[in-house]
């Protein structure tokens, strides 16, 4: 986000999606197969796509590793645990057809990776700030919250007439440049066609007002005011969802993954790449830095870009902007982001633990803002340090 809203009144959206989004079916899948790899053989290589459609799952890619792996057992697996698990839902794991279409990493590739250095050119973006406790922008931690409410409410049966494809989206508004209220709320899940009212083109009072009820204020209420915003199902019904209404693509939800929109993304997806794709391990890193700076005080918002070179193991930069909120220039920063954490491929890896499975739960409701075991990066270890040597 550009520093000119700094301390200004605007408004900021930010949407999610549910993990039965074709998109995040595929992502699920491509992080599915990279993980029984990495359970196998944590060196083992993987870039791993993954198409869906009608009736059908594509899986592609590139892998290198000695493990051997059932790519249509772990297919089936992922849709099944999803919850498309019935025809009535238009894509059923049991009959699904599944192509493998995947082979090895190019060797051209290869030679520059086994002595350390980046998969690939490019750049990554981390970003924190201190608008919720997660360190992460307000907007993009409710929108994943909803739809992971809309997930939870439909897996324990609560509202029995909810699919596994759904949206979120949610509008605050800021004032003096702080989150304030909550404008608007959007809410898009496919259901089955017992809540539709009679003329059969837009669901029901009451099943909207459940959703309202059940999913949307247990979120977002303390937000929420009289002029608050709901807009449930607003084309009136959403029978028709999941691979059969959109096809879906790994790879096509980086905002959703990384900050809302809140911050610049370098561009790189992060679903299906084992951790020496810098597009994927730099970017927890950058996360890491700036979420340790924003928790140890020394700036209220903070965004960290690096950038490599293929076959280079050290970055060719480190940028750190702390949008005006810094209590200590950025520079020193900088200075203190090269000294306290390592910053080549090899290092990132070792210090992050990323050669194990941990990958497929990072690929719904976001890869930031997260807790549990895999989730290192979200570690404020270095905070305690930072803020000594800053002198704060």
């Amino acid at each position: 986000m550009s520093s000119l809203l700094e301390g200004k009144d605007y408004v900021f959206t930010s949407e999610s999606v549910t993990e039965g989004h074709p998109d995040k079916v595929c992502d699920q899948i491509s992080d599915g197969v990279l993980d029984a790899v990495l359970a196998q053989d944590p060196m083992g290589r993987v870039a791993c796509e993954t198409f869906v459609t009608m009736g059908l799952v594509i899986v592609g890619g590139e892998i290198t590793t000695k493990a051997k792996i059932d790519v249509h057992d772990i297919v089936r697996k992922v849709v099944n645990e999803i919850g498309y698990n019935h025809p009535k839902f238009g894509f059923d794991y049991e009959t699904c057809a599944i192509l493998n279409a995947i082979h090895a990493q190019s060797p051209d590739i290869s030679q520059g990776v086994d002595t350390g250095g980046a998969g690939d050119q490019g750049l990554m973006v981390g970003y924190a700030c201190d608008e919720t406790p997660e360190l992460m922008p307000l907007p993009i931690m409710l929108a994943h919250k909803l739809a992971l409410k809309l997930a939870d409410v439909r897996k324990k049966n609560i509202l029995d007439y909810l699919g596994p494809d759904g949206k979120s989206q949610v509008t605050v508004e800021y004032r003096n440049g702080k989150p304030f209220r909550v404008d608007t709320v959007v809410l898009s899940t496919q259901h089955t066609e017992d809540i539709l009212d009679k003329t059969g083109r837009k669901i029901t009072d009451k099943s909207r007002k459940e959703m309202i009820d059940v999913i949307v204020k247990p979120i977002v209420g303390k937000w929420c005011d009289s002029k608050t915003k709901y807009h449930i199902n607003p084309t009136g019904k959403f029978v028709v969802g999941g691979p059969q209404s959109d096809t879906g693509m790994t790879g096509r939800k980086i905002i959703v993954d990384t900050y809302g929109g809140m911050a610049p993304h370098g561009g790189g997806a992060f679903s299906g790449k084992d951790p020496t794709k810098v597009d994927r391990s730099a970017c927890y890193m950058a996360r890491h830095v700036a979420k340790n700076i924003v928790a140890a005080g020394l700036a209220e918002k903070c965004t960290v870009q690096l950038a490599y070179a293929i076959g280079v193991a050290e970055p060719v930069s480190v940028m750190v902007d702390t949008h005006n909120t810094g209590k200590v220039s950025e520079k020193e920063l900088t200075r203190l982001a090269y000294k306290h954490f390592p910053l080549t491929p090899k290092g990132i890896i070792e210090y992050l633990k990323l050669r194990r499975p941990v990958y497929r739960k990072t690929a719904s409701y976001g890869h930031f803002g997260r807790k549990g075991d895999g989730f290192v990066w979200e570690n404020t270890n270095k905070a305690a340090i930072l803020k000594k040597e800053a002198g704060i």
